[in-house]
């Protein structure tokens, strides 16, 4: 791959303007132009790395699914605090980690030098050149992808994959719902996902995770698996590790 730096350009100073919201601190350009709707402050640094460790959990410590044994071109789409993208960095010391974000607030001020923060708009088509990466990772960028962009977004990172190479999507489906019934649109949970998804519908799409396998399909991916994870929010299972998962998340809010 060409250097990582190769086309890019001095950081604007409007990415970097904040607005203060409710005592938290959010990129006004995010905010002006709708693109996503979270903090880019220290408490948000911190959520995004207890939710990595959540995460973590969740796969087990595998931070790559795909069999690549030693990947040499990254890229990380939405890379937020950076947790897992740092983590593939020290892992792999050989392979260069870009990682591409709106916000350059939450980037790590000590990284690996084999780890590439660069900004851009993911809404927007990718600048990289084809036949760039043999992995690309995105995870948990449905609150920030535009409904109607999320084919174009899946076509552009099969551009920029090298052949034979791999993605790794992970979404959330934030439906709260109980395998006893008990959770019914009466309780508190149920009404805060429901208002979340009533919230983000019309620009994003808040099940976008449920059809990932078909846009996947549709833009000549082959070789495609997919699994539905559920993640334990209390202490109802007598399993250690949904017990842990419980724990943990109950730390991500």
């Amino acid at each position: 791959m060409a250097d990582p730096q190769a086309g890019t350009t001095e950081l604007d100073d409007q990415y970097q303007r904040t607005v203060t919201i409710h005592g938290r601190e959010y990129q006004e350009y995010a905010i002006n132009h709708a693109t996503h709707f979270m903090p880019v402050d220290e408490e948000e640094a911190d959520r995004l790395e207890a939710q990595h460790q959540v995460l973590s959990l969740v796969f087990d410590d595998r931070l790559i699914f795909p069999p690549l044994d030693a990947p040499k071109n990254v890229l990380d789409l939405g890379y937020g605090a950076a947790s897992w993208a740092v983590e593939v960095a020290e892992s792999y010391p050989d392979c260069e980690v870009i990682g591409v974000d709106i916000s350059p607030h939450l980037k790590p001020d000590d990284a690996p030098e084999n780890f590439w923060p660069q900004l851009d708009d993911l809404n927007k088509p990718f600048t990289f050149q084809s036949n760039s990466f043999d992995l690309i990772h995105s995870r948990l960028v449905g609150g920030g992808i535009n409904k109607t962009r999320w084919p174009s977004y899946i076509r552009d990172i099969k551009r920029v994959l090298q052949p034979n190479g791999w993605v790794q999507l992970v979404e959330c489906y934030y439906m709260c719902q109980s395998d006893n019934g008990s959770i019914t649109d009466a309780s508190a949970m149920r009404q805060w996902s429901n208002n979340y998804i009533r919230a983000l519908e019309g620009r994003k799409d808040p099940r976008v995770a449920l059809q990932m396998q078909n846009m996947l399909a549709a833009a000549g991916f082959t070789d495609i698996e997919g699994r539905m994870i559920p993640l334990p929010l209390c202490g109802w299972s007598n399993s250690r590790h949904s017990s842990s998962l419980t724990v943990a998340s109950h730390t991500d809010e």
